[in-house]
């Protein structure tokens, strides 16, 4: 296996380990996750994101936006446009066919009570047709810049 399909399992692996979990307006913890705080939670476990580092789906979109892919695949984020052309939602592929994101939320979406209220949680979803505007981009494919882990 190498370095990059590594990042690859445990970016899903990661991903995954918080499915259920809360959706919480501008959440970046495990105690309640929005869109992009997940995706930037998965991508710290594999060093593309420093520990204390943040980012809004913008952020993200114009980080990766040089990995660009043509059709999902493990480990792609869906980066979601609306009606103005602006990224609004993130979610990261599964496979071909389906993506993990945290969703169902909106900017009132500020407590557990709330979020299960609205039905808002980290949840499994098929991928919409390509006709829905979004930025496909495969960040793992950076790991490649990442320094090699140290010999013992």
């Amino acid at each position: 296996m190498d370095r990059i399909e590594a990042a690859r399992q445990w970016f899903l692996h990661t991903a995954l380990s918080y499915l259920g979990q809360p959706y919480i307006w501008g959440g970046d913890d495990p105690s309640g996750f929005d869109c992009s705080g997940l995706v930037v939670e998965c991508l710290k476990t594999i060093g593309l994101m420093k520990e204390h580092e943040d980012a809004t789906v913008s952020q993200l979109a114009e980080r990766f936006q040089s990995y660009r892919v043509d059709s999902p695949e493990k480990g792609c984020l869906l980066l979601y446009k609306n009606e103005q052309q602006r990224f609004h939602h993130v979610a990261i592929c599964l496979d071909p066919f389906y993506q993990i994101s945290a969703g169902g939320g909106d900017s009132r979406t500020t407590s557990v009570e709330t979020a299960w209220r609205q039905n808002a949680y980290i949840r499994i979803r098929p991928i919409p047709p390509i006709t829905v505007n979004y930025l496909m981009v495969d960040p793992v494919l950076s790991t490649k810049g990442l320094p090699a882990s140290p010999k013992t």
